[in-house]
């Protein structure tokens, strides 16, 4: 990836479906099978609106949220992506290491700007990376679920005071802030160009500046949300030591997960198992969940569904009820797991587990594009056109005949190489793909 990462990836039309009948709840909606996609990691997009550029104290990165370097400001758009910043050279650090403290500017007046042209170029639905008010540049590291991120929208500092007053556990106190009603707008203007548009959520874990976890931060066992995450230890105020100790996603401390419950089956990394989410946190997962679909009551003002982050991370039992949910408020809303590896670089996730009719309607489909990169590509593994054929049928046959058209078949994606590069370089698919991890890795296409 370069200096921006906006992802087109395939997902064809073979039929002609009726685009208003609401679909039976185990059935894909209608639109989903007809659209083709296009990817919008809105940071990386386009900068619309410079006013509200972030400042250094709105930049952090992982691990436990280190904040901007002196002299940090905003990276051009036409730099080169391997070039380091002044800034970030003063560090003395590497690229690799600094390369998170970026940030372009990318905004929603942006990609509003940019609607007419996504319109020319045929796209027909939006996938949105997390716009959830976060540090980071991914914003996988929610600070609150429930506002867009205050950098996006025409007033960052107005919409901090507005989120300081709320009580974020208490939907009723919520309000709509400048960047809330820009994304209201942004999806008004998607509709009326007959376009769709899907949001993306982690509800496996927040970031470590998430209100409820800065609350235990502060109050440790006392706190009223202790039961949200899965803390191992609180710290004893006695010893010098900090024993405060928990579960991070894949063991990343500034990514906590959610506390998972009723687990019947063994949690495993790339596997589906029985399990949910921690009721209070649950119940807020849905409160937000219904404020996106409709919002004040509205379906015709809301998003038309979710694509869900490591969705492997989270019991069954909680996708089944999410899945309840969505549909009881919007009918036609769409849902798409991320579904990936079972075994790292080797052996990608079975979907069909999550596309029963009761869990999603679609999975982010790598499984067919990595076959296909092995035929078509010049790659260290080569399939001839029998290999190719029988792989793609063993993929398309597993699958439901109802979820087939609905699956989000992706070339490329903002955790993969862009199509062009990925066909350059020969390396085992999504192995080392970084100049950083290989030295032998080929850029500049």
């Amino acid at each position: 990836m370069r200096t921006y990462t906006v992802l087109l990836f395939l997902l064809c039309s073979v039929k002609s479906f009726s685009q208003t009948a609401s679909p039976n709840f185990s059935e894909p909606p209608a639109w989903s099978k007809e659209v083709i996609w296009y990817q919008i990691f809105v940071e990386r997009f386009h900068n619309g609106d410079f006013t509200n550029d972030p400042k250094p104290e709105d930049v952090a990165i992982s691990p436990m949220n280190v904040y901007a370097p002196d002299g940090w400001s905003i990276t051009p758009w036409t730099s080169d992506w391997f070039e380091q910043e002044s800034w970030s050279k003063a560090t003395g650090k590497p690229l690799k290491e600094m390369m998170h403290h970026r940030r372009y500017g990318g905004d929603l007046q942006g990609v509003l700007n940019k609607l007419d042209y996504l319109q020319e170029l045929g796209i027909t639905a939006l996938f949105i990376n997390p716009i959830n008010n976060a540090p980071s540049l991914h914003k996988y590291d929610a600070q609150t679920y429930h506002h867009v991120d205050v950098t996006f929208g025409p007033d960052p500092e107005g919409d901090k005071k507005i989120i300081a007053s709320e009580n974020p556990n208490d939907p009723a106190t919520w309000k709509w802030t400048a960047a809330d009603k820009l994304f209201l707008k942004l999806i008004d203007e998607v509709h009326k160009r007959g376009m769709k548009i899907i949001l993306d959520y982690s509800w496996n874990h927040t970031g470590t500046t998430f209100w409820a976890w800065q609350d235990i931060l502060k109050n440790q066992e006392k706190s009223i949300y202790k039961d949200w995450y899965t803390i191992k230890s609180f710290d004893n105020p006695a010893t010098p030591e900090n024993e405060f100790d928990y579960d991070g996603w894949l063991n990343v401390k500034s990514l906590p997960e959610l506390k998972k419950v009723d687990i019947r089956t063994p949690k495993r990394n790339g596997r589906p198992y029985e399990g949910d989410i921690y009721s209070e946190a649950k119940n807020h997962i849905m409160a937000v969940t219904k404020r996106w679909l409709s919002p004040d009551g509205d379906i015709t003002k809301g998003i038309d569904g979710f694509r869900l982050d490591v969705a492997d991370q989270v019991g069954l039992a909680f996708w089944r009820d999410f899945r309840k949910t969505v549909r009881a408020i919007q009918p036609n809303a769409y849902l798409v797991g991320e579904i990936w590896w079972e075994e790292w670089p080797d052996k990608l996730m079975n979907p069909v587990p999550y596309t029963g009719g009761d869990v999603f309607d679609a999975v982010m489909f790598y499984q067919t594009y990595k076959p296909a990169r092995y035929f078509f590509a010049k790659t260290d593994l080569q399939l001839d056109a029998k290999q190719f054929r029988d792989s793609l049928m063993f993929q398309w046959n597993r699958l439901n005949k109802s979820n087939r058209y609905a699956m989000m078949n992706v070339a490329a994606s903002h955790d993969a190489p862009r199509l062009l590069t990925d066909f350059y370089n020969s390396n085992k698919y999504k192995y080392q793909a970084s100049p950083n991890d290989n030295s032998a890795y080929k850029t500049g296409r």
